[in-house]
């Protein structure tokens, strides 16, 4: 299995000016946004199945440096990152959800013809439409399910399960799939150390339903539209389409300020968890395990010290499979199970933050209680 190498470090540099407008400073976001508390009127609403992807070709950060002017030590350094997966040159997005949809599936001992909602997080579908969540239900033999996809950048996976627990407690539907995942390797300039180092490809899923006690108890989420131009694709859509043009001036690739994204993340990773828990009336001492997006490692600790949460509530893999963006916590929360951090009782706490700029958090009592 070839890794994809994008724009390889022979090529041209990037051309003048991408046409985007200018970046304004990403306001103060911890005054933003607001928690949408669960009553205990809409039940008790869980994930009662978890499945993940990895593609199998790995790229160490050994082979990036003789891609581009990096080392192993400068990327350890400044994201704990030593390894990531990169999807083979024939597999989309639906590939990689597939496995892991099949695998939730199965661990919630549920058919996929009783699904009756497929949301899809993902920057990367295998194409503008039909929605990778269209082709997913097709692959997957879920005929009568509605299906669809999101793009909030990495806190798409938090949006798509907050959009999920509401059409379960509306009565919507029954069984609802939520897939996160991204083949970012598709998007990213294999010659700029700023972006490839940090990202890598995966998908996750989860299956919500009804049970008969525990479950979520709140979700927090948020936008930012002003700190758009600090993380994003300038080219694709229908304000810059695809051209030859467009694609000289390389404005196909992921764009990011650096530093500017570490400030915002840093921040409302912290609020977004704040809010979350007071709405719903708990405390940082009360969490049991801490799922954050797996940005990079100088992120998560920053946010967790701040936070006040002990490393061993924390779960982190990023050093396995760098940011998969929207694929980035199921992948965690499934790491968590196969761990046996996920018991009874467990409060767990998830939060993400991405392009947008948006941001998500979701507070909820694990239970291995049966469905409804």
């Amino acid at each position: 299995m070839q890794a994809r190498t994008g724009a390889g470090p022979n090529r041209q540099g990037k051309g003048a000016g991408d046409g985007r407008r200018s970046a304004r400073r990403p306001r103060n976001t911890d005054l933003r946004g607001g928690a949408v508390v669960i009553g205990k009127a809409n039940g008790a609403i869980s994930i009662t199945g978890i499945g993940a992807y990895a593609p199998e070709h790995v790229i160490t950060n050994d082979e990036l440096s003789q891609m581009m002017d990096t080392s192993d030590e400068w990327i350890v350094e400044r994201t704990g990152i030593r390894e990531r997966r990169v999807a083979a040159d024939d597999q989309a997005l639906s590939d990689l959800a597939l496995p892991a949809a099949r695998d939730a599936l199965e661990q919630a001992g549920l058919d996929a013809g009783t699904v009756d909602l497929i949301i899809v997080a993902t920057v990367t579908p295998d194409m503008a439409f039909p929605s990778a969540g269209a082709i997913i239900a097709d692959e997957l033999g879920a005929p009568d399910a509605a299906a669809y996809d999101l793009s909030a950048g990495c806190t798409g996976f938090m949006y798509a399960v907050a959009q999920g627990y509401g059409m379960v407690a509306a009565g919507l539907s029954r069984h609802a799939l939520v897939v996160g995942g991204d083949v970012l390797s598709r998007i990213l300039d294999w010659s700029d150390r700023g972006t490839a180092v940090l990202f890598g490809d995966g998908a996750g899923a989860v299956v919500l339903e009804r049970v008969s006690e525990g479950g979520f108890l709140g979700f927090e989420l948020g936008a930012d539209g002003s700190g758009g131009p600090q993380l994003y694709l300038p080219a694709g859509g229908s304000r810059t389409p695809a051209s030859a043009e467009s694609v000289a001036e390389r404005k196909h690739y992921v764009q990011m300020n650096g530093r500017e994204v570490f400030k915002f993340a840093t921040r409302v990773l912290v609020t977004s968890a704040e809010k979350v828990l007071a709405e719903c009336g708990k405390t940082i001492d009360d969490v049991d395990v801490y799922i954050p997006h797996q940005a990079n490692v100088r992120i998560i600790d920053h946010a967790a010290e701040k936070l006040g949460i002990p490393k061993e509530k924390i779960v982190v893999n990023v050093e396995r499979y760098g940011n998969t963006s929207s694929g980035s916590i199921p992948l965690a929360l499934a790491d968590a199970q196969v761990e046996g951090r996920l018991q009874e009782g467990s409060l767990v706490l998830m939060t993400g933050m991405g392009a947008g700029l948006t941001w998500g958090s979701g507070l909820i009592e694990w239970t291995t209680n049966g469905r409804k």
